[in-house]
């Protein structure tokens, strides 16, 4: 069994969440990381929530940030279904 990859979020308030990581990924072309992860919530058809962030090093702390363009999304979407067929 893989062992869960847990990362702390700091939000702009100072409070903490722990998250488990389930895929972190980076597009070669134009260099953009990005970060999947889930605080093992549930909607109401019981499918598990996970949340995408952009990751910002270029201050020596990584930084989560949103996704800036639909074409970003199309291809987070593309990474996101290969990710659903694997399980």
């Amino acid at each position: 069994m893989e062992e869960k990859k847990i990362m702390s979020i700091v939000a702009a308030d100072g409070s903490i969440d722990e998250v488990e990581v389930v895929l972190a990924f980076e597009f070669k072309d134009n260099q953009k990381e990005y970060v999947i992860y889930t605080k093992n919530e549930k909607d109401e058809a019981d499918n598990v929530t996970v949340y995408v962030s952009n990751v910002d090093r270029s201050t020596g702390q990584a930084r989560l940030l949103g996704v800036e363009s639909d074409e970003e999304w199309n291809r987070i979407k593309d990474v996101l279904r290969e990710l659903a067929k694997a399980e």
